[in-house]
């Protein structure tokens, strides 16, 4: 399986890019930076298929309006996924949301969204745990926020953790949505998974599941 990680924004989020099942990639948190984003797409020589979240913090999604325009105008339409328990973070209400949520993050300093903004688009699809993108299962994992999910390829043992699961740490839970007692679920969850599964998360370097539980 290969994947492309891309480290874009004043935030340092990672972003990345697989080939879909089927034809196609797929590039899971556009934080930042779309003009690079682009370029990784070009030199794969795929088009985004889908457009995956795994939640909806604004440095995890930033890039999305701008990623939108390039394909939009060369006819290209991905598909937007997000879950359910964060689609207030896309749409017309979306603004306020990001607000709150760095507001709490920050001690009341927007500023991160507000140089950034721009309004960003309703989903084309409201995830639930159980869901597939391709080869890509969706795992519901609250604690970081309520639609926090992770995404999970079996076959190669590779897992997208988004901000739940890092290399030596976990995701903050201070913020709106946040529940630090679902996140210790879904951690007991992810415990569960091979050891050997390789995990891809929001920020820093990628580890393995036996890494994390073994420490």
């Amino acid at each position: 399986m290969s994947v492309d990680t891309i480290v874009v924004g004043g935030l340092a989020t990672n972003c990345y890019i697989t080939s879909a099942q089927g034809g196609g990639a797929i590039v899971i948190d556009p934080a930042d930076e779309a003009e690079r984003l682009i370029a990784a797409l070009e030199a794969r020589g795929e088009q985004p298929r889908f457009i995956l979240f795994t939640h909806g913090h604004y440095d995890h999604m930033a890039a999305l309006p701008a990623l939108l325009d390039y394909y939009t105008t060369r006819n290209v339409h991905p598909e937007i996924w997000i879950h359910e328990g964060d689609a207030h973070f896309l749409g017309s209400h979306a603004r306020q949301s990001h607000h709150d949520c760095f507001s709490a993050a920050c001690a009341g300093d927007t500023s991160f969204v507000d140089r950034l903004w721009r309004d960003l688009p309703r989903p084309t699809r409201l995830i639930r745990d159980g869901d597939a993108a391709a080869q890509l299962a969706v795992l519901h994992l609250p604690g970081h926020s309520a639609g926090s999910v992770g995404f999970y390829d079996k076959d190669n043992c590779v897992f997208f953790s988004g901000d739940t699961l890092f290399c030596a740490g976990v995701g903050r839970t201070d913020l709106p949505g946040s529940d630090p007692r679902a996140l210790q679920k879904s951690l007991e969850r992810l415990a569960l998974l091979p050891p050997e599964t390789v995990v891809y998360p929001g920020h820093g370097e990628p580890t393995t599941i036996g890494q994390e539980y073994e420490s």
